[in-house]
């Protein structure tokens, strides 16, 4: 696939993930993103093992994001990642072996795109209404009270 073709088809996944989630159409958005990555994966060279790092990363991103809510960081509504970001994770997997292929090598450069660029798509994402970002404080203290009431 084309670098550019898979740039901007990675671009309208993420818009149309957060935005349908943040105006109540989350099955649109994750629609127009799992169309992406079908496309994708059927038109790719080596189709059954980009389908396989697609399923991971659904998998990773949606434990991910799991964590986050669970530690209080991020509130999606839920106790676990919606379904909606696990298809943005999905969308964001067909970048990593086009776009994104010449960071296979560069690990280290790999690791800080990743510590910038995440934390910006975060923030995007809340302010365009996707999300709301937590206080870690009060989700850590959330957690404490739950405890020490069980007990």
């Amino acid at each position: 696939m084309n670098l550019l073709v898979n740039v901007v088809l990675f671009q309208i996944g993420w818009f149309a993930c957060v935005l349908g989630a943040a105006h109540g159409r989350a099955g649109l958005g994750s629609a127009i993103a799992l169309t992406i990555v079908v496309l994708h994966c059927l038109r790719a060279p080596h189709s059954l093992p980009e389908a396989a790092l697609v399923l991971a990363a659904a998998a990773m991103g949606s434990l991910w994001d799991s964590i986050l809510v669970a530690l209080g960081w991020f509130d999606y509504g839920s106790p676990f990642a919606p379904y909606w970001i696990v298809a943005l994770w999905m969308v964001f997997a067909t970048t990593l072996n086009v776009s994104l292929r010449w960071l296979k090598s560069r690990y280290l450069l790999g690791a800080l795109f990743g510590a910038v660029g995440g934390p910006i798509a975060y923030y995007a994402g809340e302010k365009l209404g996707a999300a709301h970002a937590a206080n870690a404080a009060r989700g850590a203290e959330t957690r404490r009270i739950r405890c020490c009431q069980k007990g």
